[in-house]
């Protein structure tokens, strides 16, 4: 990359732009469009993101202090508030979800081969869905309680890479099962969920696909042991059983058997119990892949921590769901730009990187190197501490 452009250049020179212009094609949103183009929205937006915007006036104030870089930033114009504003309110938010679907197979691709540290090569996905609180007089079409309205992000999340493989925006009241009704499930994945999504109609459904689940029991559930397997008392596998479901519907939901395992945390020393279609893999193993759900907990924390999703630059349903899909293209980008030029800093020094010196003209390779965040991380060290503890 060319030492010469700013850092913010050369992060936008790994978009796919060619690709980009197709999917705003489809979607018309350049259509009679004289100035401030969907790449130039994309930008701004993608900048806000980065360096920690809260709002309109301060991405028109921070860009309009480095007007002599717009042009090579990729903006032909000024960004004016008012302009941004309208293109968040008008245009079509699945411009953006399918920019970051696009980035999203991307990096997954490139995070294939990483290792989930246990001896499995299938395809592994978390399913969780986090809870944005909004105002109700503003947002009136995100209802949840009486006197709240929120949305929720349905994720469902790539453990390899911990990348977003699909994500559903709906209102605070849709229920987190409902979710399971939207996946396009993959012969030969798991599916690892928390007791939230324990539907038998819908697990029996990912079993006929040719896909696994991991879950867990919920107290009472009706059903009846018909037979067991050896079990490794000695590392926290109290029982390892194939049941049948007992209930009038959930026998005809799910008329076939279900593996059930009760083991013991030896950490927590809580008992748990896992449902499973898959009579394969060890018990010990359905436990490890349970307790790897927790990387999509890890994400949702990540993103409302460093990405700007849960103060909103607009009201409307259209400007939130732009806001949050360029959040999740922008997550995607910094996933793709470690990944390719093989660094070893963290996401989110990355991003903190980034978020200072995306004016800088530094070569990026050079700039996420070991030994210039060493010498960051000295620098800062060498200050007075403001307070003493």
């Amino acid at each position: 990359m060319n030492s010469g452009k700013t850092m913010f250049t050369q992060l936008m020179n790994l978009m796919p732009w060619t690709g980009f212009g197709r999917i705003v094609a489809r979607y018309g949103g350049d259509t009679r469009v004289r100035s401030f183009t969907c790449a130039e929205q994309f930008r701004a937006m993608a900048f806000a993101q980065l360096t920690w915007r809260e709002s309109l006036w301060d991405i028109e104030a921070c860009l309009g202090a480095n007007r002599s870089r717009l042009y090579s930033m990729g903006f032909r114009q000024p960004v004016r508030r008012s302009t941004l504003a309208d293109a968040n309110e008008n245009r079509d938010w699945r411009i953006w979800a399918d920019v970051a679907q696009a980035l999203i197979r991307r990096a997954r691709k490139l995070y294939c081969g990483d290792d989930l540290g246990l001896d499995l090569d299938n395809t592994v996905y978390a399913l969780d869905s986090t809870t944005i609180d909004l105002c109700l007089s503003l947002f009136e079409w995100a209802p949840f309680r009486t006197t709240k309205a929120a949305i929720k992000l349905h994720t469902l999340l790539d453990l390899r890479g911990s990348i977003p493989a699909f994500i559903h925006i709906s209102d605070g009241k849709m229920h987190d099962v409902r979710a399971l009704d939207l996946l396009l499930i993959e012969a030969g994945a798991f599916y690892v969920m928390d007791r939230g999504y324990l539907d038998f109609q819908r697990l029996y459904d990912i079993h006929r696909q040719a896909a696994f689940y991991v879950t867990r029991a919920k107290r009472g559930m009706d059903a009846r042991r018909a037979c067991s397997m050896p079990a490794d008392r000695g590392h926290g596998v109290i029982c390892d059983q194939r049941v049948i479901l007992n209930g009038f519907y959930a026998s005809r939901h799910y008329p076939e058997l279900i593996r059930r395992i009760r083991y013991k945390d030896p950490e927590s020393g809580k008992t748990l119990v896992f449902l499973t279609n898959n009579t394969a893999l060890p018990a010990l193993t359905i436990a490890a892949l349970y307790k790897q759900r927790w990387q999509v907990e890890l994400f949702f924390k990540w993103i409302k921590q460093h990405l700007r999703i849960k103060r909103f630059m607009g009201t409307s349903e259209n400007a939130v769901k732009t806001q949050i899909w360029i959040a999740v293209a922008t997550y995607a980008l910094i996933a793709i730009l470690k990944k390719e030029l093989h660094l070893d800093a963290s996401l989110y020094q990355l991003l903190q990187i980034l978020s200072v010196s995306v004016f800088e003209k530094i070569e990026l390779r050079r700039a996420f190197a070991k030994e210039e965040i060493r010498i960051r991380e000295d620098h800062f060290s060498n200050l007075l501490p403001l307070f003493d503890f």
